[in-house]
């Protein structure tokens, strides 16, 4: 009996560090993995006697008290953790470089974001509201800080 309690109990555990961790919003996961915890302490004081019951509650509470810790700790996370820094920029435009007026290509679709090259630089543009294919001519209508506008240039 004692293998279904310790497997009840470690997978409860599991679960709940799944939700605080890993898992999204929710708590499903969480809530069952409470409840399994639940249930196996249950099943100690019920099955072995009061004595194991309370063994099985203080471990059940000194464990995941010690994983909580373990996995809120910054050096566990160091491991795992991505190491490299994030260089590049928003489209940032140069005046110089594209102005109202310019005619370019699209090098990707439109829908309503797609990239364009003006004068030999890609920039990201969007369209006002149609969808704009690839390898189709553009016009610039306005630029707002880093965004571009551009309509559909008619032949």
């Amino acid at each position: 009996m004692w293998t279904v309690i310790l497997t009840l109990i470690f997978i409860g555990l599991i679960m709940v560090l799944l939700e605080i961790l890993v898992i999204p919003g929710g708590g499903l996961a969480g809530v069952i993995g409470f409840a399994l915890m639940v249930i196996g302490v249950f099943l100690a004081y019920s099955r072995e006697g009061a004595m194991a019951g309370h063994m099985a509650l203080a471990g059940t509470v000194i464990v995941n008290a010690a994983a909580l810790a373990l996995a809120l700790r910054s050096k566990t996370w160091d491991r795992v953790m991505l190491k490299k820094n994030v260089d590049s920029k928003v489209n940032t435009i140069d005046e110089n470089s594209v102005k109202v007026g310019d005619v370019g290509k699209t090098i990707s679709r439109c829908a309503p974001t797609g990239k364009a090259v003006f004068n030999d630089q890609f920039f990201e543009v969007q369209s006002r509201s149609e969808f704009i294919d690839e390898e189709q001519f553009v016009e610039v209508l306005k630029i707002e800080k880093n965004k571009i506008f551009v309509k559909l240039k008619n032949s």
